[in-house]
C-alpha cells in the first residue's frame, strides 16, 4: 500500500514543483486532473497527439522515480445542461483514451446527476421517497440518464483496458455503498467505487463497513477527513447547505487525515482495505480550509505513514 496525491491542490504550481514538494514527503504517485471539476493543471488533453509532450511528462516522471496512479475528471455528464453535460462527458471519453495511451488504468468521476425530466435545467438529488412523485423522479433518472451513459461508458472504457472510479458524492446519484452496487450490476464489473471516507462520515455512514460492502467493487481510495460537529448537527441535522467557509456555524466540515478521526479509524480502514483485497493507493485529496496546504498535506502524510501496511504478508507462521 503506498500513499499518493490528488495534484490539483497545487494548481498554481508546475509539474516540477509539485514533484520537490512532494518527495521529501515519501509521495512517489500522483492523481492527474484532465478537466471538468478537478481541473488540467498537470496534464492536458491536448497533448493526446502531442507525442514529445507525453514523452516528457513519462520521462519527467520516470527519472524522479514518480507514477501516474489514476486520472480525475470529475463532471456531471448526465447534468440536464445539454451542453455542459456533453462537455463534461467529452471530458471523460478523452481522459479514458489518454489514459490508455500513458498506461494507467484507472479514472475517476462522479456519476453526475439529471433533473427531473427532459424539460429541467438543472439536477434534481432526490433524497426522500414521499411524496411518490421523488420515486418517479429518481425512477426516470435511473432507467432513462443513468444506466444508459453509464453502461455505454463502462464498456467504452473496457474496451481500452481502462476502470471507471466513481467517487461516491451526495448530491449525485451514487453517493452510497447502496447505490454504487446498484450501477454497477446494470452496467458491469468494469465499473466501481472511488472510496473517498469524507463524504461518507457525514452522512451516518461507517467507511470501513462500506469497504466490506463493497469489497471488489473498491477501485481506488481517496484520503480525506470529515469532522462532524454535534453541537450544530443535533439541531439542524447534516443536509448543510452554508457554505463551506461558515466553519463556526455548519454541522460538518472537511477536513485533513486525522484531523476528524484520528490514528485508531485509520489504522482499521487501512486494516480492512487490506482485509478486502485492496492493496494500492491511498491519493490524499486535501480540502480543509482551517489548514494551509502544505501543513495539511504534511499532517495528512505524517499520520498516513504510520498506518499504511507496506510490506507483503508471508506465511501466517502462527497458524
Amino acid at each position: 500500500m503506498k500513499i499518493g496525491l490528488l495534484t490539483a491542490l497545487f494548481a498554481n504550481l508546475s509539474l516540477d514543483e509539485v514533484i520537490k514538494k512532494i518527495k521529501p514527503l515519501g509521495i512517489r504517485t500522483i492523481e492527474l486532473g484532465t478537466g471538468n471539476y478537478p481541473g488540467a493543471s498537470h496534464l492536458k488533453l491536448e497533448w493526446y497527439n502531442q507525442a514529445s509532450k507525453l514523452r516528457d511528462l513519462k520521462n519527467k516522471l520516470e527519472d524522479q522515480g514518480i507514477t501516474i496512479s489514476a486520472l480525475s475528471c470529475h463532471g456531471n455528464p448526465i447534468h440536464p445542461n445539454k451542453k455542459f453535460a456533453d462537455t463534461n462527458a467529452e471530458v471523460n471519453r478523452r481522459t479514458i483514451l489518454m489514459a490508455e495511451k500513458l498506461g494507467v488504468d484507472r479514472v475517476i468521476d462522479f456519476s453526475g446527476c439529471p433533473g427531473d425530466s427532459e424539460h429541467s435545467k438543472l439536477p434534481n438529488w432526490v433524497t426522500c421517497p414521499w411524496p411518490p412523485d421523488y420515486l418517479e423522479i429518481l425512477k426516470w433518472q435511473w432507467d432513462k440518464k443513468v444506466i444508459p451513459y453509464w453502461k455505454k461508458r463502462t464498456k467504452f472504457a473496457a474496451d481500452h483496458g481502462v476502470r471507471i472510479c466513481l467517487e461516491m458524492h451526495p448530491g449525485f446519484v451514487v453517493y452510497s455503498p447502496e447505490t454504487m452496487l446498484k450501477l454497477r450490476s446494470a452496467c458491469g464489473s468494469n465499473i466501481g467505487a472511488n472510496l473517498d471516507p469524507s463524504h461518507l462520515f457525514w452522512q451516518g455512514i461507517d467507511p470501513c463497513a462500506a469497504a466490506r460492502k463493497l469489497g471488489k467493487a473498491v477501485f481506488y481510495v481517496h484520503a480525506k477527513d470529515t469532522h462532524v460537529y454535534e453541537v450544530n448537527s443535533r439541531v439542524n441535522g447534516v443536509l448543510d447547505t452554508k457554505p463551506y467557509t461558515d466553519e463556526i456555524n455548519r454541522s460538518w466540515i472537511f477536513r485533513t487525515v486525522g484531523f476528524g478521526h484520528g490514528f485508531d479509524f485509520w489504522a482499521d480502514f487501512v486494516s480492512t482495505l487490506q482485509m478486502i483485497g485492496y492493496d494500492d493507493v491511498l491519493s490524499i485529496e486535501h480540502e480543509d480550509s482551517l489548514m494551509s496546504v502544505d501543513e495539511g498535506l504534511s499532517k495528512a502524510t505524517a499520520l498516513l505513514n504510520q498506518v499504511v501496511i507496506k510490506e507483503k504478508l508471508g506465511e501466517m507462521w502462527w497458524a
